[in-house]
């Protein structure tokens, strides 16, 4: 299986940037309306101190976020279709250093408006002409205690720049530069790896061909262990200087505080999981009996359990398993579906140089993107719906809310997507028998094993490597291998090999340089396994409530807009849902 190159792709499976801008001399000029924009935000400094002066300043500020991120868009899904492209590596880095300078001159903003007393923030909050901000003046209330004066949150600003290219570095190392090996498989062809071949072979390989994929994937990442080490160190050093700076008690405090989500919710999380670690063992057990192996190693844990059940899915029979397993969303979301499989939101294919993996993108005023990778097997189907959970949540957000608070927090952002997973494997499972079922109750179960127990397995790495540099312990490749071993032994137990490469895993998980992100597919799916039940069993009024989520955007706080749901994460309640959902599918498979 070859790589092809950009230009060999249909232009039917290529998302269409040109929604954003239909010529890219448009950039110029927007980048010239931001440059006035600012100037007149900046004129407003000293001058916070009044209401009339506060509302215009946020008003202007819409209008810059709204220019902003059409260009930031617009350059990084360029450049993401090819990472090796010149132009657009300048484009981005262009539009990274004006955000940059931008973030800079607008640092005076959150300090200058906290000058004021608590008293006139609230009364703001309270004000209707302040209604598209409220939210924004309750976060800047209740964080008052980590702001710093104005110059100091200028040098904060500028400091941007240099602390965001630890992440650039590994993307473009993990993306563009890393080296894997060759593969032959057992017919004698000569495979050239790549992520996604990676992910294909994984899945549908021989053993033999799962060894090869495995060793050449983490043999890449050894040889680059020093580099990747001083990166991950480097990002490491920048959340404690911004925590230690702002007055927070650790990276972790600060980065859900950030999100306005307590860190009881991240500890209840890892809790949970811990105690259900016998469920993902007694899986790993299930497994191996059934594949009758002597040693169960982690490269046949993606594999399915039922030969011959998993099928080629081309991409078209895809997107209509993808439709009807969504139906019980309703017509509206149905017609919403459709725009994206035709009307340009969809980037399918892999190429030379694209980004490897799959997310959702893009920006206020225009619809939501998607880039895929996609190989015609189950687990990328599944990415369809994910990915596509993704963009409706955004879709009804930036729909329903102005661009002040359409954007959602990270801490929510993973719900949808999972409601879309959970739903279709629901559907599946509606008529499946025998075989079949058998072969999606245990897909059914690598989804908990790699959204729920996996992420909960990272979140516990970021959390003992923050750990280790705020309590000055050295960080070393050894320390970070021997850590993520010890972990990965610990979550999979004594039925699974912990073959040795593993421990070089850690390196190859391009979220870790955003901090404590990857706990929300975690909770992602313990809070859609919640939803998407309901929907099932109470239909349109759950599907109404459910919406009621999809367009609260960043109105408040979202813990509290995930409750529109019916989901408490500050309760054990979705936790102990979740996973009796799961020991009742492994109790089922185990009895077939």
């Amino acid at each position: 299986m070859q790589v092809r190159k950009r230009e060999e792709i249909d232009e039917k499976l290529k998302w269409r940037l040109e929604d954003i801008y239909k010529s890219e001399d448009l950039i110029d000029e927007d980048i010239k309306k931001v440059q006035v924009i600012v100037d007149k935000i900046c004129s407003y400094q000293g001058k916070l101190n009044n209401k009339e002066n506060i509302l215009a300043m946020f008003k202007l500020d819409d209008d810059l976020q709204y220019i902003l991120g059409k260009l930031y868009s617009y350059a990084h899904m360029r450049l993401d279709q090819d990472c090796t492209n010149t132009k657009y590596k300048e484009m981005k880095s262009k539009i990274e250093a004006i955000l940059t300078t931008i973030y800079a001159k607008e640092a005076f903003i959150t300090p200058e408006i906290l000058q004021n007393s608590l008293e006139f923030i609230l009364e703001l909050k309270e004000d209707k002409d302040f209604v598209n901000y409220d939210y924004s003046l309750s976060k800047l209330a209740k964080n008052k205690s980590h702001s710093l004066s104005t110059k100091e949150e200028i040098i904060i600003a500028k400091s941007a720049r240099v602390t965001g290219l630890f992440e650039e570095a590994f993307s473009m190392l993990d993306n563009a530069d890393i080296k894997f090996d060759d593969v032959t498989l057992d017919n004698g062809e000569t495979v050239e790896l790549s992520h996604g071949v990676y992910s294909y072979y994984l899945q549908t390989g021989s053993r033999e061909e799962r060894k090869k994929v495995f060793e050449s994937m983490f043999n890449a990442y050894k040889r680059n262990i020093n580099l990747i080490t001083t990166l991950y160190k480097g990002n490491l050093e920048k959340d404690r200087f911004y925590s230690d700076i702002k007055n927070y008690a650790s990276s972790l405090d600060r980065a859900l505080s950030n999100e306005d989500v307590d860190v009881s919710v991240y500890k209840k999380l890892i809790e949970n999981v811990n105690k259900n670690l016998p469920l993902l063992h007694k899986y790993m057990k299930y497994r191996k009996e059934v594949l009758k192996y002597d040693e169960l190693h982690l490269y046949d844990l993606h594999m399915p359990l039922i030969a011959g059940v998993s099928k080629d899915i081309q991409y078209d029979e895809a997107k209509q398993i993808v439709l009807d397993a969504l139906s019980p969303l309703g017509e509206e979301y149905h017609n919403l579906l459709l725009k994206a499989f035709n009307e340009g939101w969809i980037d399918v294919c892999e190429n030379k140089g694209k980004r490897s993996g799959a997310y959702s993108s893009g920006c206020f005023g225009v619809h939501p993107y998607v880039l895929l990778n996609y190989k015609p097997v189950l687990n990328d189907v599944f990415t369809i719906a994910h990915e596509l959970g993704h963009a409706m949540h955004s879709y009804y957000s930036n729909s329903t809310q102005p661009i002040s608070k359409a954007d959602y927090e990270i801490f929510v952002a993973e719900v949808a997507s999972t409601v879309n997973e959970t739903l279709l494997v629901m559907h599946l499972l509606k008529e499946a028998k025998g075989d079949e079922r058998k072969y999606l109750l245990s897909y059914l179960l690598n989804m908990f094993r790699t959204t729920i127990f996996r992420q909960a397995q990272f979140a516990e790495f970021e959390e003992k490597a923050h750990d280790m540099v705020e309590h000055d312990i050295p960080i070393t490749p050894d320390a970070l291998c021997d850590m993520y071993f010890e972990l990965n032994a610990k979550y999979y137990g004594k039925d699974v090999v912990n073959d040795d490469l593993i421990r070089y895993e850690w390196a190859r998980i391009p979220h870790f340089y955003s901090s404590f992100y990857v706990y929300k597919y975690s909770t992602g799916l313990i809070s859609a396994i919640c939803i998407a039940s309901d929907i099932l069993q109470k239909g349109e009024s759950a599907v109404l409530d459910y919406k009621k989520f999809l367009k609260a955007g960043g109105s408040t706080n979202p813990v509290d807009i995930l409750k529109l749901a019916h989901v408490d994460l500050t309760t054990d309640e979705p936790y102990e849902k979740a996973m009796n959902f799961c020991k009742k599918a492994l109790d089922e498979l185990a009895s077939i």
